[in-house]
C-alpha cells in the first residue's frame, strides 16, 4: 500500500454563522461547531484512506475566542498520522469577521477515524509520509496522543503507554 503525504488530505471548509446556529448571546453553539468539525475531519480522513470512515474519538476541544453571529468559520483539517486501521486528523478553526477584517483562531482539535470496507469491517489504511518539519512534529506526537486517548477510554493500561512514560521520565530527569 503506497503512503500519502499530509497535503493530500488537506481540507478547508467554510461556514457562515447564521441565527439558527447561535445561542441567546449570539455566539455560535459549541455543538454546531463540533458537527462542522466532524464533517471537515471526515472529509480529510476519507481523502487519505480512499474509504468510508467513522468517527472513533474526539479529543479535548477548548474554545479560545467566542464565535459571533455573522462570522465566517474556516476549518482546516489534515491527517497527522495513520495507524493500522485508523487515522488522526488535526483541525484548526478560525473565525473571521469580514466587515471588521479581524480573524482569530478559535480552537484546535484532534479527531480519530477508522476506515471501513463495504461490509462495515475495519480495513488497513495507507501510511502517512510527513514532509515538513511541522508535519513530522505532529506525526511524532500522534503516538503519545493516541496512547492518552486509549488510556482515557479504558482501552490501555497506563503502564503499557511506553511513549507517555518516556515523555514523563524525560521531563523528570530534566532532559
Amino acid at each position: 500500500m503506497n503512503g500519502k503525504a499530509p497535503k493530500e488530505s488537506y481540507t478547508i471548509m467554510n461556514e457562515l454563522v447564521l441565527p439558527n446556529d447561535t445561542n441567546t448571546f449570539n455566539n455560535l453553539m459549541g455543538g454546531r461547531l463540533l458537527h462542522w468539525m466532524d464533517i471537515a475531519a471526515a472529509i480529510s480522513a476519507q481523502k487519505h484512506c480512499n474509504r468510508v470512515v467513522v468517527t472513533a474519538s474526539v479529543d479535548n476541544v477548548s474554545f479560545h475566542h467566542p464565535i459571533k453571529l455573522g462570522d465566517v468559520i474556516t476549518i482546516e483539517a489534515k491527517v497527522t498520522r495513520a495507524f493500522t486501521t485508523s487515522v488522526e486528523v488535526r483541525m484548526d478553526v478560525f473565525a473571521e469577521n469580514i466587515p471588521s477584517g479581524t480573524r482569530n483562531k478559535s480552537n484546535e482539535a484532534y479527531y480519530t477515524f477508522v476506515a471501513l470496507d463495504q461490509d462495515g469491517n475495519k480495513i488497513p489504511v495507507p501510511p502517512l509520509l510527513p514532509q515538513t518539519d511541522a508535519e513530522i512534529e505532529l506525526y511524532e506526537g500522534a503516538l503519545r496522543r493516541r496512547q492518552l486517548r486509549l488510556i482515557l477510554g479504558g482501552r490501555m493500561k497506563p503502564d503499557d503507554a511506553t511513549e507517555l512514560k518516556a515523555l514523563f521520565f524525560a521531563a523528570q530527569s530534566g532532559k
